[in-house]
């Protein structure tokens, strides 16, 4: 009844690991220099509507004692104490609870069990799977807001994309790619559309027919290339970028026995996957559930994990076991992501955030109309860099967007839209976002190799995002 294949186990392989340290390393090096270079300055802030958000044309020089750069080796641990540290720890916790009951998923064979009944049933049809489910994904991210939710779920659609023949990229493509896409190209993202328009004084999720119009053209550019990718490793295994990797190409799951424990079990899986989907849901509409989904999600899974080992008769020894060993399997992950975080602390700390902001922001407002919102977009792809979470970004920049919008010409609608735009794509290529790196750690697949694999792919979206901001400044989408 225990799942053998190591291909799919829930582990950070030594080489992915040692790959994002030595890219995450550096970058944190740059933020230390750029701390010595750029001159401190800060806007006042004010609270609204709970939230702290700039005061627009506020921004004064400071003349502080620069940022001490022997902090670059504890700002790795100084960030748990930041204002970001909540959020960290449960990013933290998040991916410990769903190491470990992968682990225990997959040594109960129940996760082995479900893949291979979904096989048995589309394995004549294989190439209509990947449509659907990136349709699937786009949905969670473009009309509920989902990202960070979505990761319980890569693993176990990268194991179906093994057991279909194909690698690790295309389940990642599937997944992880779809949800971030998909918030990017969204039509009622809560957390990316829904706070910008509000403090753009835009009505709730207007100019949604535009929005349909992007969200069907980076679908069929996103099925498209994984539909290509994935018929090419086909033809030609060898084409596969995690060929003879250790992370390879047709990895298939084993032959097993089924019995009426594993079928109990399954069910258990399934209903926990409904309550997890319908949290989800309600995180879109429910604010008390939207602060509090990422751990909701981890307790779900981890719960998940639990109750199917146990099902299918694992002693809880053998629970605990391999819940420990998931743990120890992805703690690397949590150096990478502590690293990833401290670059947006060390340029926090040392002053410069708002200098950034600040000159970006003056050379929006003299520039002409389709300049300006190319820049908005430029702007915000740079502060994705460093800052991960929609509704942060949209606090910081749209009270300073908003008025230089109105300032150059360019409708409100359309400085959303480039926030958008910027906010996305780049998720999913920035080695500083923690989702990235926690989604690339479960699925044994090195910075290196993504790069490779989707920088064709970003090129693309980054210029169809240009295009439709031209668009869109050239109609002047609205209301205004």
């Amino acid at each position: 009844m225990e799942q053998q294949d190591s291909r799919s186990s829930v582990k950070i392989s030594t080489k992915s690991f040692l790959s994002s340290l030595a890219i995450l390393v550096i970058l944190v090096l740059i933020a230390g220099a750029m701390t010595q270079i750029i001159p401190q300055g800060m806007f006042d802030r004010v609270i609204k509507d709970g939230r702290e958000v700039i005061v627009s044309g506020s921004y004064h020089v400071i003349h502080e004692a620069k940022y001490p750069l022997w902090h670059l080796i504890t700002a790795p641990v100084e960030v748990l104490f930041s204002e970001d540290g909540l959020m960290i720890s449960m990013i933290i916790l998040f991916i410990c609870a769903i190491g470990g009951s992968f682990a225990i998923l997959q040594k109960s064979g129940v996760l082995t069990s479900t893949i291979a009944l979904i096989v048995e049933k589309v394995k004549n049809h294989k190439y209509r799977i990947i449509p659907l489910v990136i349709l699937f994904f786009m949905i969670l991210g473009g009309v509920l807001g989902v990202f960070e939710e979505a990761i319980p779920l890569v693993p176990i659609i990268v194991t179906l994309s093994y057991s279909l023949g194909w690698d690790a990229m295309v389940g990642l493509g599937i997944s992880l790619l779809a949800t971030a896409f998909g918030f990017s190209a969204a039509m009622t993202n809560p957390f990316s559309i829904g706070v910008a328009q509000s403090i753009a004084g835009l009505p709730a999720f207007s100019g949604l027919l535009y929005r349909l119009l992007i969200f069907a053209v980076v679908y069929l550019i996103l099925t498209s290339y994984i539909l290509h990718y994935a018929k090419k490793i086909d033809k030609d295994p060898s084409k596969s970028l995690l060929y003879n990797s250790g992370s390879n190409h047709g990895s298939q799951l084993l032959d097993m026995e089924d019995n009426e424990q594993l079928k109990k079990a399954r069910y258990f899986l399934l209903a926990s996957f409904t309550v997890i989907f319908i949290v989800m849901l309600s995180a879109s509409f429910v604010s008390v559930i939207s602060d509090l989904s990422l751990p909701l999600v981890g307790l779900l899974f981890f719960l998940a994990g639990i109750g199917c080992g146990k099902i299918a008769g694992l002693r809880f020894k053998e629970v605990l076991k391999a819940f420990a060993g998931g743990i120890a399997g992805i703690a690397p992950g949590i150096i990478l992501i502590l690293l990833a975080m401290s670059v947006k602390f060390i340029i926090s700390e040392g002053g410069i955030m708002d200098t950034i902001l600040y000159s970006a922001s003056s050379l929006i407002s003299s520039s002409n109309i389709y300049a300006a919102g190319i820049f908005i977009f430029f702007l915000v792809l740079a502060l994705n860099f460093f800052i991960g979470s929609a509704t942060a970004k949209a606090f910081l920049v749209m009270p300073i967007i908003t008025p230089l919008a109105d300032l150059v010409g360019i409708t409100r609608q359309t400085s959303v839209l480039a926030f958008c735009f910027g906010d996305g794509f780049s998720n999913v290529i920035f080695p500083t976002n923690p989702v990235l790196l926690i989604a690339l750690g479960l699925t044994m697949v090195s910075y290196g190799k993504w790069f490779r694999f989707t920088y064709k792919l970003q090129l693309m979206l980054f210029a169809v995002s240009v295009i439709f901001i031209m668009l869109a400044t050239g109609f002047a989408y609205g209301p205004f």
